[in-house]
């Protein structure tokens, strides 16, 4: 018997070409997942023989994801598993009344409303008993002060997430999100020093996360084995959320 198994599922990611999404789109593919990654940007080369298609659309363009996800389904039967992971950084360290409005849009507008778009189109396209996955942030519940505009923008996540839950529990629908701390990405590289000295001092473990040890989250909320998992946020922090460490109070 396997464990954990995604064979043959159809898994669509967005955000699939980089980062988290890169290393969920990755570890689908060589776990046996039919995958298509939709991302502005496009793949690297090593992933073009393990993904079956790729389409570039802004997941805030609504009648866009729309229409990939209906042309995924009409080539592909299904969807199985769909992970909302398109998202953005905010203006790291800018409070609240130094944000930039433009970028503080872009913000919600990818993070909150691309996560809404898949989940008001993606069941459309799904079949019964399938797994809706968002990407989420610790900093959706906790207070991390300069982070405004993404902190709230992943706290809607939160919210949609629970909100689509109970919408699709009619069709076996499970919806769960996963809510990570700092992870070592290219979108994190302007303040990766500052990300890595936190991870240090706050969390049980030390070290901020590297993408895989987020996928491998996504890689069991999307198997089978938890089908009794729903509406939950997945913390993936290293204990950060737990409260103060040994770290933190030795530097007192």
């Amino acid at each position: 018997m396997s464990y954990f198994s995604i064979e043959d599922k159809l898994v669509v990611i967005t955000g699939g070409a980089s980062g988290v999404g890169l290393a969920i789109t990755e570890r689908f593919a060589k776990s046996g997942a039919n995958v298509v990654t939709i991302d502005l940007s496009p793949p690297p080369e090593e992933l073009e023989t393990l993904t079956s298609y790729h389409y570039e659309v802004d997941v805030t363009d609504s009648q866009g994801l729309r229409a990939a996800l209906e042309n995924i389904s009409g080539r592909l039967g299904l969807i199985d598993v769909l992970i909302n992971n398109a998202g953005i950084n905010g203006d790291d360290g800018a409070m609240l009344g130094a944000c930039d409005d433009d970028l503080t849009r872009k913000v919600i507008e990818v993070n909150t409303l691309g996560v809404y778009n898949g989940l008001k189109h993606g069941p459309d396209f799904m079949s019964d008993n399938g797994a809706i996955i968002n990407t989420s942030s610790l900093g959706g519940t906790y207070v991390f002060p300069g982070s405004g505009p993404y902190s709230a923008s992943k706290a809607a996540v939160n919210s949609l997430t629970q909100m689509a839950a109970a919408e699709l529990a009619s069709r076996n629908i499970r919806v769960n999100a996963v809510a990570p701390a700092f992870i070592d990405t290219p979108l994190a590289q302007k303040d990766i020093d500052l990300f890595k000295a936190i991870g240090k001092r706050m969390t049980n473990t030390g070290r901020i996360a590297q993408p895989e040890d987020v996928a491998a989250v996504f890689h069991f909320l999307a198997s089978d084995d938890a089908s009794y998992i729903n509406g939950q946020i997945i913390q993936v922090d290293g204990g950060m959320s737990t409260g103060m460490t040994l770290a933190e109070i030795s530097g007192l």
